[in-house]
């Protein structure tokens, strides 16, 4: 089986296996304790914190360890935000943020404070010059993910940190997709991570918080980790989490050279082997092991289940592999095609033969979710230049299918109206219309949810 869904979590490094085990005995005791066993204790988790904080670029005093990415995600917004209050409430986030950060600014937003929702680009890159447009007398913080979790985009984190310098405005940064690759540039405020996505186990998160940013502890309060994380410390996951992270740091330079070649391979040939197929992403500024595409006329779901039968295991962002049956914010945000979609994260080590069997497997695939596709929905000539296509009930890809399938039965200039109530359909038919070089009028109200215009132009 190859795993090649590095981007949701790396399995365990082995130097951070060894340290879990050894600390097992050693790193049990309270470390808040003076008797010997507490003074052992301490010492690992003091060392662990030099060791982390030394990988993210800060002072060890400045970081503390939480029980997971999200909570120090959800700790570090609320905290600056409690702590400049008095400056106001307005927070800006980008568009393609984790989930944990877009959470967090709707309670945000539902308590009284407001929020500013930067747009993105169809790679899925953030524009600098954005987030100086957004900022505002009354901005208390601004929040960027130095790589996106979907795609592999890497955001200007820099620039965008420059700009926010300039204005008094910390800057936080979700890292837990590129930390273990090395640290976010820039002087940026406050940084998150979360160790299982660098081959840490799970359950241990990062929080730093620079000197001289205001930053109030909220919740009750807890004298374990600054009061910034409460409760006991797990010290064997953390000094896991922390000896792996310098592991993969020194073999991180070489690693990244080979696997940017092998999701470049993966990039170029994928639209060759497969037909209608959109790649996306920032072709130059992403992360090296992560390659993202979409495929028409597939449900991503089944597209899936087909990978895992011929031994892949790589994830998507199509809203039919989610419980809430909706497109993917971030492919959303994008404006790009979010059906058939397909995350292929190489993990460190991954073999190049691996990458030419999936390669290989990948075109039968997806032939055979479009085999399973039934036969299209009854299409009414309302005029001689008009079409109407009801696909409601049908959740994509059908009405994407069946619009493929009558395009061509209008003549040029006439229009399609494709009717649906699937949320998916809102982005996917704009995105097919992108791709086959047709015009998208816009969205029209309908008796049950919309009907989406094409006009055809080819």
């Amino acid at each position: 089986m190859a795993y090649f869904d590095s981007a949701s979590s790396v399995p365990l490094h082995p130097v951070a296996r060894q340290a879990l085990v050894a600390s097992l005995d050693e790193g049990w005791a309270d470390p808040a304790r003076l008797y010997r066993e507490g003074r052992r204790a301490r010492l690992l988790l003091d060392a662990a914190r030099e060791a982390a904080a030394e990988a993210v670029g800060c002072r060890a005093d400045e970081l503390v360890f939480t029980s997971s990415g999200t909570r120090a995600v959800h700790a570090g917004i609320a905290g600056v935000l409690a702590g400049r209050r008095r400056v106001g409430r307005h927070l800006i986030v980008s568009s393609v943020e984790h989930s944990s950060v877009l959470h967090a600014a709707e309670v945000h937003e539902a308590d009284g404070g407001t929020v500013t929702r930067v747009a993105v680009e169809r790679t899925g890159s953030v524009a600098a010059s954005s987030y100086v447009e957004a900022l505002r007398e009354d901005t208390a913080l601004a929040c960027l993910q130095s790589a996106n979790h979907e795609v592999g985009t890497e955001q200007p984190v820099a620039e965008v940190a420059a700009a926010c310098r300039a204005a008094g405005v910390p800057l936080l940064v979700d890292a837990a997709q590129s930390l273990g690759w090395g640290r976010v540039s820039g002087d940026w405020s406050v940084l998150t991570a979360s160790a299982h996505k660098w081959g840490g186990p799970s359950g241990v998160g990062l929080l730093a918080v620079r000197k001289g940013v205001r930053f109030a502890v909220r919740g009750p309060a807890d004298e374990r980790e600054s009061g910034r994380a409460a409760g006991f410390e797990n010290i064997p996951a953390i000094v896991a989490a922390a000896a792996s992270l310098r592991a993969v740091r020194a073999e991180a330079d070489a690693e990244a050279v080979r696997l940017r070649e092998l999701t470049e391979r993966i990039r170029a040939r994928v639209p060759s082997l497969v037909p209608d197929v959109e790649v996306v992403g920032d072709p130059e500024r992403r992360l090296p092991g992560v390659v993202t595409f979409s495929c028409l006329y597939v449900d991503g779901e089944t597209l899936l289940h087909e990978l895992d039968r011929e031994g892949f295991s790589v994830s998507s962002g199509s809203s039919c592999t989610s419980s809430t049956l909706t497109p993917s914010h971030v492919l959303r945000a994008m404006g790009v095609l979010s059906e058939g979609n397909v995350r292929v994260s190489l993990p460190p080590g991954a073999a190049e033969e691996d990458v030419e069997r999936f390669l290989s497997v990948l075109p039968g695939a997806v032939a055979a979710v479009r085999e399973k596709v039934g036969p299209a929905a009854p299409a009414t000539v309302l005029r001689e230049d008009v079409l109407v296509v009801d696909a409601l009930g049908k959740r994509c890809p059908i009405p994407v299918i069946e619009l493929a399938k009558v395009i061509g039965d209008v003549p040029v200039g006439g229009t399609v109206r494709v009717l649906s109530d699937d949320e998916a359909a809102r982005l996917d038919i704009p995105a097919w219309c992108e791709m086959r070089e047709q015009e998208y009028v816009g969205e029209e109200p309908s008796e049950r949810g919309a009907a989406y215009v094409v006009r055809r132009l080819t």
